[in-house]
């Protein structure tokens, strides 16, 4: 495994990240200040609805990117070039037809907004501006993935950083100066043209030999794409009505009012899922080398230990996230958006689940068996859909949002946490899951006794930050409790814990000679 490049990407993601989360926390407490909390559910219902859009991706993208990883392990510069200009041109298309869906789908704007005639935004121009600069980052998408499938991932991610800086200090300004949200979404755009270029110029001093020559992709390799292509758009389309559709049916039954409050928690919960994931995205194209290299018992070695991370760094961030996130709410963007602790504790619960998937998804995605749950991805956004719709009928008005998030918990747990494992152990790792079952669901009904008992034993006070400190060491010592829990009782986890604590020393010893 390429520990130097897996060690830089992850370090630069980190950074960027740090940097990247105070500005666009400040910007929106702008936005929300300025403007209004309305505002800032609208912009979370077009990206949501934007999301719905990229179904017409097909799934190319990831199909593509993943062929293109053994070429590269071979050094087979014609098969490299021939993905890659397959992939643009792809993508120059897949923009175009996004563009012309947004804009049949801008007339019916209002009916997704229960509470539109209360809402003083022109929605049609604002979602229109979002719309450009959605189609606009398919320019130079084919680029992007060129880079990272040959593991330089953190020049993708110092790309995006920078433009997201220009772009939050553009938007603090319009906001500020205009108070417009039209400007603040004109701002998106010059980012979207910023990335777009960065790239253009990194990737012709880096990779001018690939992009300039003209390859076809061979038979064989254009048939493994389709059937990967079919399987990665059920995958989009799953992925769709399950992370897409809440914000839709929040928006479409609640009101944008009350999506801007649930967006505020699901930002500082994917804030918290996005530092723990910086662990582990960047060393996707990383594991596919790896997976490509056809060594099973090293990749299943590396599974276990991310794993076993994945679990302890989910159990404090989000035990912490639940413990804290009212005050936080309150510190970040004011008093009167804090919403009641049963929607605080399914959104924290939600976003666990979702996050104990991350190692297993990593693993599918690098080892391209995720053609073997194409139909999982159909099945499991059906039924959060049904769910939620019928949640959010039957479940009284004052927690109707409840309704929406524990129809995606129960989608998740009853069938991504089946499915996707099974794959993986079967297709990549030739093994029983039996295991890996019994350990999982055990670590998510421990997570989910101690998310109630922190329940119990968090103190509230009028002070923000005696809140944020006496809750936050509340949460660790029942993260700790947890882990002393596990390490007697999982032998799997021991033996993961011993080998990074051997690696962290062996790397220290190595250091100081």
């Amino acid at each position: 495994m390429d520990k130097k490049r897996s060690i830089l990407n992850v370090t630069i993601s980190i950074i960027s990240y740090i940097l990247l989360l105070l500005s666009a926390l400040v910007v929106r407490r702008l936005l929300i200040r300025y403007i209004g909390n309305e505002v800032n559910g609208l912009n979370s219902l077009y990206t949501s609805i934007i999301g719905v859009l990229t179904v017409s991706e097909l799934g190319i993208g990831r199909a593509i990117t993943y062929s293109m990883y053994k070429p590269i392990v071979d050094k087979d510069i014609s098969g490299v070039a021939a993905l890659y200009g397959l992939y643009k041109r792809l993508y120059i298309i897949i923009g175009a037809v996004i563009f012309v869906l947004g804009l049949l789908v801008m007339p019916f704007l209002p009916a997704f907004i229960s509470d539109y005639k209360e809402i003083s935004v022109n929605v049609f121009l604002t979602f229109f501006l979002t719309l450009v600069s959605a189609a606009l980052s398919y320019l130079y998408a084919a680029k992007t993935a060129l880079i990272e499938a040959y593991k330089d991932n953190y020049i993708t991610t110092g790309i995006l950083s920078a433009a997201h800086l220009v772009r939050y200090g553009l938007q603090a300004c319009a906001i500020l100066i205009w108070k417009s949200f039209p400007v603040f979404l004109i701002c998106q755009i010059a980012e979207t043209l910023i990335i777009g270029l960065l790239t253009e110029l990194v990737v012709r001093k880096r990779h001018e030999n690939i992009i300039t020559r003209k390859e076809k992709v061979d038979r064989l390799t254009k048939q493994e794409i389709i059937r990967n292509s079919r399987a990665a758009l059920m995958h989009r389309i799953g992925t769709v009505l399950v992370t897409t559709i809440d914000s839709v049916i929040i928006s479409t039954f609640i009101g944008v009012v009350m999506l801007g409050k649930y967006s505020n928690y699901v930002l500082i919960a994917s804030v918290v899922a996005g530092a723990i994931s910086l662990f582990f995205t960047p060393l996707t194209s990383v594991i596919g080398h790896l997976c490509a290299a056809g060594d099973v018992k090293e990749t299943r070695r590396w599974f276990d230990l991310f794993y076993s991370l994945n679990y302890v760094l989910g159990v404090v961030f989000f035990l912490g996230y639940y413990a804290v996130i009212d005050y936080v709410i309150r510190m970040l963007f004011g008093t009167g958006l804090e919403m009641p602790r049963r929607i605080a504790f399914v959104i924290t619960l939600n976003q666990f689940t979702s996050f104990m998937r991350k190692t297993v998804l990593l693993f599918r995605d690098a080892s391209g068996t995720f053609y073997y749950d194409r139909w999982k991805p159909i099945g499991e956004g059906i039924c959060n859909l049904v769910l939620s719709l019928l949640f959010v009928r039957i479940f009284p008005e004052e927690i109707r949002i409840v309704g929406v998030i524990a129809a995606t918990v129960i989608t998740t747990v009853c069938i991504c946490n089946i499915v996707d494992p099974f794959v993986v152990f079967k297709h990549a790792f030739n093994m029983s899951v039996k295991g890996y079952y019994l350990r999982n669901y055990s670590y998510i009904g421990l997570f989910a006794a101690a998310l109630l008992g922190l329940n119990c034993l968090t103190q509230q006070t009028s002070r923000v930050v005696d809140g944020i400190l006496i809750n936050g060491f509340i949460s660790i010592g029942v993260s700790i409790c947890i882990f002393g829990f596990v390490t007697l009782l999982d032998k799997s986890f021991r033996y993961s814990v011993q080998t990074a604590g051997r690696a962290m020393v062996h790397h220290l010893f190595r250091q100081r000679k």
